[in-house]
């Protein structure tokens, strides 16, 4: 009864296994995210959003909705800290 989610957790794992294994290295200069992402977006910042400092365009611009995410969560937990000290 337990050979099927064993073959599962292993065939996810191995998965997983092989999909790091094709990763680049850490800060390897000819990653993608160093040769493509990163000088697209020195190039196209200010006419793709009309920002001009880099940093801000990527944060607000390019990865809103993640930045959005992040704020959410970060305001959830801290709405729960208050709860659990407000009960006094």
């Amino acid at each position: 009864m337990r050979i099927i989610p064993s073959m599962f957790i292993l065939f996810i794992g191995v998965m997983l296994a092989v999909a790091v294994a094709g990763m680049p290295e850490f800060g390897d200069p000819n990653a993608p995210a160093n040769t493509h992402v990163a000088p697209y977006y020195r190039e196209h910042c200010l006419e793709d959003t009309g920002i001009t400092e880099i940093v801000t365009a990527v944060v607000v611009s390019y990865r809103g909705y993640d930045t959005l995410g992040e704020v959410t969560v970060i305001f959830t937990a801290g709405m729960g800290v208050i709860a659990l000290l407000g009960r006094r």
